[in-house]
């Protein structure tokens, strides 16, 4: 039938061609109109599968048919209101169906893809919440749609391009349902108690008589001295016995010839700054003929340390992001040569951390957090510079949790105690007396921390529905500052400037901040007109007829 046309076409052009020649007929003329040719698009699309046929039912009778691309899709032709359209092999193709007197009929393009139908079924198995279009472009399958998750996306991408095979490019422009951005709340709390007591015992003594000497000395420091009042060195020495009423030899001391007296002199105990945080008890005197100075040293030291740190911080599904709220402190580092650079170091509150969103709202992510600050316990000194050591309190893990729950990722519950005795042997262990020749230092620490996570879906808001801790603050002027010592002029409850819309004339009609219209404004009609007008002078009714006038603003854009 097609070929039958063409060919009763061709012989009435060629008997057109003849007649024209023999009676040397005139160019037509015409108007414009006549000399243009209608150009008519398909009025449909045709999806179809490879292998898989489709019956058109015609809304006329077809004498004509035409297949662009027949290697693509193919059709019979059942009757004269009827035909079978079937596709091939993949790829687009264009079909026409025409009547005897020259007008279209039906108008299609025709798609084949690799078993559509399959593909959809397969997806529709596999996620069932889903909704995901497969549509197909020229050897291209292209999908379309929502799903739950990321890992849903990626998913379907990966059984499409294995049921089609690899020599089919698969294309996935699927959207995610739930939020991708994740917001990690962390609460690191601690509380720290600590208990030291210490004792130490110094004592120092000093025997001045004749025949056998006694001392004893024992000190954690140097805390005291003991030296005479009057310096008898220079004196000979005579037995005094006599003048006590003692056995002849017993006692002997410094005579001065120049007086004719014995001296008997005398020593002063001088005691030496005590240690700081610790307090001294000191005594000093002669015992038998023996200087005696001895000092007690009292410590107690009781501390409670609380910490509670809360970083926040929000991340897209499969990025990293890390947040540090502290500083950085030097450390020098000898290169040689005399020379020294400086290397920081960073301390304070830190987190980091990998969200991953998985099906039905599950986060999985990975979190760093660490708290850490400056202590002088351990601290060294490295060419004349203190370098300070690190308290820190680190938790690294990857846990699974929904959305507004909550997990307990480490805690850490310790007491611990250390009591040290430095005493003399045999001495330190007589009962009572033995304090003066033993030191005890007592230590006790009891820490509690606990580190919490909890992460959160999110989504934008409104800039102007944020709350800031400045929204409240004033600077205060040179009269509060000064004469009522004001810091801040702050109101409870105040609020900062923010941006707003200027309403629309007519009061009405001004859009919200971050709100979409629903349907997008019409463009004027004639937006363009009024201006012309305006422009040459003349009259125009929109502006009441005043010539040149403008016509008010009217909303949208013009391209005159």
């Amino acid at each position: 039938m097609r070929f039958s046309n063409i060919l009763k076409g061709a012989l009435l052009c060629g008997v057109v061609a003849v007649a024209g020649s023999l009676t040397g007929l005139a160019p037509m003329t015409g108007s414009p109109a006549n000399a243009q040719s209608a150009m008519q698009r398909p009025a449909e699309t045709l999806v179809l599968s490879i292998g898989r046929g489709q019956l058109i039912q015609l809304p006329g009778t077809m004498t004509d048919l035409f297949v662009a691309d027949t290697g693509v899709a193919d059709v019979q032709v059942k009757s004269s209101r009827q035909l079978y359209v079937f596709g091939k092999a993949g790829g687009e193709t264009t079909l026409y169906a025409s009547n005897a007197a020259g007008q279209v009929v039906y108008s299609a393009t025709v798609r084949v893809g690799s078993n559509l139908d399959s593909i959809d079924q397969m997806l529709t198995l596999a996620m069932p919440d889903a909704k995901v279009r497969v549509s197909t472009l020229n050897g291209v399958v292209l999908l379309t749609g929502t799903v739950g998750a990321p890992v849903d996306s990626a998913e379907a991408e990966r059984l499409v391009q294995a049921f089609v095979g690899d020599n089919v490019k698969v294309i996935s422009r699927l959207q995610t349902a739930t939020p991708m951005q994740v917001n990690l709340q962390v609460r690191i709390a601690e509380v720290s108690r600590s208990l030291v007591k210490e004792i130490g015992a110094n004592l120092l003594t000093r025997d001045l008589t004749g025949g056998f000497q006694f001392g004893v000395s024992r000190a954690s420091r140097n805390f005291a001295s003991i030296r005479d009042t009057l310096d008898v060195t220079t004196l000979p020495r005579i037995d005094a016995s006599g003048q006590f009423g003692l056995p002849a030899g017993t006692l002997s001391l410094p005579f001065n010839p120049a007086t004719g007296q014995f001296v008997t002199g005398g020593s002063t105990t001088g005691f030496l700054n005590g240690i700081d945080g610790k307090t001294a008890i000191q005594a000093a005197g002669r015992l038998f003929g023996v200087d005696i100075a001895s000092a007690f040293d009292l410590a107690e030291q009781v501390g409670l340390i609380t910490t509670l740190s809360q970083p926040n911080l929000t991340a897209l599904s499969g990025e990293t992001a890390d947040f540090l709220a502290g500083g950085e402190f030097p450390i020098p580092i000898n290169q040689g040569l005399g020379t020294t650079t400086i290397e920081y170091k960073n301390f304070g509150v830190s987190l980091a951390y990998t969200p991953t969103v998985l099906a039905n709202g599950r986060i999985s992510m990975r979190v760093r957090p660490e708290v850490s600050e400056l202590s002088s316990a351990g601290s060294v000194t490295l060419n004349g510079f203190q370098v300070p050591a690190l308290t820190i309190r680190r938790a690294e893990t990857t846990v699974e949790l929904g959305s507004g729950e909550s997990f307990m990722i480490a805690g850490l519950l310790s007491n611990n105690s250390q009591n040290l005795v430095d005493k003399a042997p045999g001495l330190g262990d007589v009962p009572v007396l033995g304090n003066l020749f033993k030191s005890t230092n007592f230590r006790k620490g009891e820490t509690e921390l606990v580190i919490v996570v909890t992460p959160y879906l999110v989504k934008p808001v409104n800039a102007n529905d944020i709350k800031l801790p400045t929204d409240a603050f004033r600077t205060p002027d040179d009269l509060q500052r000064l004469i009522n010592s004001q810091q801040s002029d702050g109101i409870t409850g105040g609020d900062r400037p923010k941006p707003s819309v200027a309403p629309a004339e007519g009061g009405s009609g001004a859009p919200e901040f971050g709100a979409l219209p629903s349907q997008p404004r019409a463009l004027p009609s004639s937006a363009a007109k009024p201006q012309r007008d305006a422009k040459s002078g003349k009259a125009s009714p929109r502006n009441g007829g005043k010539p040149g006038d403008l016509a008010s603003a009217t909303p949208g854009f013009s391209f005159d």
